[in-house]
């Protein structure tokens, strides 16, 4: 059981989402210390984290105020270049240069393709739940990842911030569940029993290649 392909989540696993929180933040009125402390809340509580919102601001319109947003152009709460963690580019440069067949896919809006273009990340397939039709965590979507693999399941490792969108279904797959502990979900889903389902458990992607040459080196494979 040797893992040949690798996965990558966008959000808090390439991309730094803090400065998407903090646009959001302005935008509502809310002071950005407020607002990162009730995310902290609802995603200690287990709750989607559109709760935020509502909690903040009850009967806050999210897609609404997207649309406004653009309307007026005023910061789109998409991802750019300058929110790509520093790891990300070597990271995927390293599993690819290692052999792996490297795959992005995560719940993001269509045209994932931006993170090639224009923040140099190398993989070899990018993908999306938006393009998919299908979101994280349910099954379907990492049925998805597997057909886009063209191979078995056990030899795919997904990585993610999270346990429940993206480790622990993953895992349910049969993937390799890879738990990145950073960002506010990684942060403090690293405390919760859960955790020590994954396969392996890193703080950041420059551990990731080492990672994974020491799991094949357990199974067996040289």
């Amino acid at each position: 059981m040797a893992v040949t392909t690798v996965f990558l989540d966008v959000g808090e696993t390439l991309v730094d989402e803090s400065r998407l929180w903090r646009l959001w933040a302005e935008w509502m009125g809310v002071p950005f210390d407020t607002f990162r402390v009730e995310l902290k809340s609802v995603i200690e509580e287990r709750l989607h984290h559109r709760v935020v919102f509502e909690r903040l601001c009850p009967g806050f319109d999210v897609a609404a105020a997207r649309a406004e947003r653009v309307a007026i152009g005023f910061p789109a709460d998409l991802p750019g270049p300058e929110d790509v963690y520093p790891d990300a580019a070597a990271c995927l440069r390293r599993l690819r240069a290692d052999g792996y067949r490297v795959g992005v896919a995560g719940n993001q809006p269509t045209g994932t393709e931006w993170l090639r273009d224009a923040a140099g990340l190398e993989a070899d397939i990018f993908a999306s739940s938006a393009s998919w039709g299908v979101s994280k965590p349910s099954p379907a979507f990492f049925r998805r990842v597997l057909e886009a693999s063209s191979g078995p399941a056990c030899e795919i490792a997904y990585v993610g911030d999270r346990l429940d969108n993206d480790v622990l279904p993953a895992i349910e797959t049969g993937f390799i569940g890879v738990f990145l502990r950073r960002g506010p979900w990684g942060s403090i889903h690293a405390q919760w029993p859960e955790a020590a389902r994954a396969h392996l458990r890193i703080d950041t992607l420059d551990e990731l290649p080492a990672a994974l040459a020491r799991f094949n080196e357990a199974a067996g494979i040289s």
